[in-house]
């Protein structure tokens, strides 16, 4: 029998860094993502980029804007590749509601944070958000410094 991994460290497609400096994530959903076959081959070579996405709630349905898709140059010529189209992600009829009404709500929006691999599936980690003002960005900094000089200490101490 097999052992699964849902997410490995070799799954993990592309990753949004700044999301976690620049917001605060309040709730996470995974999204499925409706793409075309030359996106695919895309995903596989590692061309995609989704830090600048974030996501858009249209007539009830869910659409991932800002991300880039680059064209492998062997793609077929009878095909227009749009790097940045809007992409459909599919959600429940419940989520797309919740994230809506927040979405609605001063300083709320819906950012990707994660695409991975799901078995043969390609997911992307979506993530409702509120912005982080400076000083929180700085004392997030101080917390991260204090640990760092509270293990070095520790280390100092033990026999």
């Amino acid at each position: 029998m097999k052992k699964q991994s849902s997410k490995t460290a070799l799954g993990i497609i592309a990753k949004n860094r700044r999301a976690y400096y620049e917001y605060f994530i309040e709730k996470e959903i995974e999204a499925g993502l409706v793409l075309y076959g030359w996106e695919m081959k895309s995903i596989r070579a590692g061309k995609i980029n989704i830090s600048d996405s974030y996501i858009l709630i249209y007539n009830q349905e869910a659409y991932l804007l800002g991300s880039i898709f680059q064209p492998l140059i062997n793609v077929s010529n009878n095909i227009t590749c749009d790097p940045t189209r809007n992409r459909k992600l599919l959600l429940n009829k419940s989520e797309i509601n919740y994230l809506n009404n927040r979405n609605k709500q001063k300083n709320y929006t819906t950012i990707a944070l994660v695409m991975y691999w799901k078995r043969s599936w390609c997911k992307l980690k979506i993530g409702l958000s509120r912005g982080k003002k400076q000083y929180d960005k700085r004392d997030q900094h101080r917390e991260r410094e204090w640990k760092i000089h509270k293990e070095r200490i520790l280390k100092i101490l033990k026999p």
